[in-house]
């Protein structure tokens, strides 16, 4: 089917844009200049920039600068963008032009195009209401991309933290259902001391609550915004009283604590507090990544290998082998803790890159943090309900592995000596012969003291030996 263009102009001369399309001639240049990836704008990102547009509308027209009649048409598009409409008219590629000018021009010129609808007058017309003298007024993208990226990113970090939380209680759960089964440590993947199951995942628990509380602590710096900067952070075209108004009314329509940022050019020069956001994002991450490689440590077998856990069968396993189950949540949940780690390193690398007043790298660290925060929001909710919840532990294996193992020998050292411990459990792997009978077999104890000593559920308990 033939597509029918409309002519528009910019600064730069003539544009064809899509007869039916609400976005102008700058979408329609960045649209042919950056056909890169095929990503679009993070949702997120579109809702927080039209928010931006929304309460920059209200705060123009309450100091007398912007027509009423156009303000609230301006506004009432921007509600409709933010109750769902017109969402395929953001067609801006992630990788454009540095600044996210394109991105900003792209919600300006859908807003004035629906405004101007609801005014009556034709798509690209631009009479009522301009994208860049009304839409845009008082801003720039250089305090617009800013704000939206932190706005955007305050509206997913409390889901996020939440399941975390979720996540880190479902563990707790699971560690008083198990804090009975007893089992074998490890470290350096070798046989450490006893410990039981349930102390071994309050430890997941434990991490993932703190991952959980520095993403909800570091969350907090992106209430500062430089909206109201404009183009450095002098505020020109703008002015205090249109900064404060603005503001208030984000604060407001968001139900987010944001304030104005305490020195517009610090947060006009730096992203840093959204590195500082996604520092915290990567360490929950990394967290998590380590707690899903034990729980595919742990779980391997079923015949062969640890299996000490059992995770729920969430898939088969295998297009060959009939009947085998992996550790498929687990597995997913790695992969997006190395795609989070990725993201991360990018915003690291584009928030250095920042020059003098503005750092022009904005879209692709807006892109990845918001990327970072929705995959990892979502593998953790469904490592939850898919694994976690359903997680369930072979006390007989364990213990089995346990009884196997050298891991009771550590608690003779207090009685008999590092040296004389050693010598007896390097005899135990090398024969297989239970340490209790080495001891007895050498006289170093008498059976009831060594009894006691080698207590299972007594060595699992903080406590110092009694001699």
């Amino acid at each position: 089917m033939q597509i029918a263009f409309r002519t528009e102009h910019d600064s730069l001369g003539q544009v064809r844009v899509p007869a039916t399309a609400y976005y102008g001639a700058q979408t329609a240049r960045a649209v042919e200049n950056f056909p890169i990836s095929g990503l679009r704008a993070h949702a997120d990102l579109v809702l927080a920039t039209v928010h931006v547009k929304r309460a920059a509308a209200q705060a123009n027209a309450a100091l007398g600068r912007l027509e009423p009649a156009v303000a609230e048409a301006i506004i009432q598009a921007a509600d409709e963008v933010i109750a769902g409409a017109l969402r395929e008219q953001f067609v801006v590629d992630v990788y454009q032009a540095g600044a996210g000018t394109s991105h900003n021009m792209n919600c300006n010129e859908v807003l004035a195009n629906r405004a101007a609808e609801l005014l009556g007058e034709p798509l690209g017309t631009y009479t009522r209401v301009h994208p860049n003298d009304h839409v845009n007024m008082g801003q720039s993208t250089n305090d617009v991309f800013p704000t939206a990226t932190r706005i955007a990113l305050l509206l997913g970090a409390g889901a996020l933290v939440e399941q975390g939380r979720d996540l880190a209680e479902s563990f707790s759960r699971k560690a008083e259902a198990f804090a009975g089964v007893l089992k074998t440590g490890r470290t350096h993947l070798q046989d450490a001391v006893p410990m039981t199951a349930g102390q071994e995942l309050g430890g997941y628990a434990a991490c993932l609550a703190r991952g959980a509380e520095d993403v909800a602590v570091a969350s907090e710096q992106l209430r500062e915004l430089n909206l109201g900067a404009t183009a450095v952070g002098t505020g020109l075209n703008a002015g205090d009283d249109y900064r404060r108004r603005a503001i208030v009314q984000l604060a407001r329509h968001t139900g987010l604590p944001v304030v104005p940022a305490t020195n517009l050019f610090r947060v006009t020069q730096s992203m840093g507090d959204v590195l500082a956001y996604s520092g915290a994002v990567r360490r929950l991450a990394v967290e998590l990544g380590k707690i899903a490689s034990d729980l595919r440590l742990l779980s391997m077998g079923p015949r062969a290998g640890l299996s000490e856990l059992q995770l729920p069968a969430v898939q088969p396993g295998s297009s060959i082998m009939p009947g085998k189950v992996n550790p498929s949540m687990a597995e997913m949940v790695n992969q997006v803790c190395f795609q989070v780690i990725g993201c991360d390193t990018t915003i690291a690398l584009a928030c250095e890159a920042g020059q003098l007043e503005l750092n022009v790298m904005m879209p692709v660290i807006a892109w990845n943090a918001l990327h970072e925060t929705t995959i990892l929001r979502e593998a953790m909710r469904a490592l939850r309900l898919r694994c976690v919840d359903g997680l369930e532990a072979d006390a007989a294996r364990a213990r089995e592995l346990l009884d196997r193992s050298t891991a009771t020998a550590t608690a003779l050292s207090p009685f008999i000596g590092y040296e004389a411990t050693a010598q007896i459990a390097q005899e135990a792997v090398r024969t297989g012969r239970p340490i209790r009978d080495l001891v007895l077999e050498r006289g170093l104890l008498d059976a009831a003291r060594l009894d006691a000593i080698l207590s299972l559920d007594a060595m699992t308990r903080p406590a110092g030996p009694e001699r």
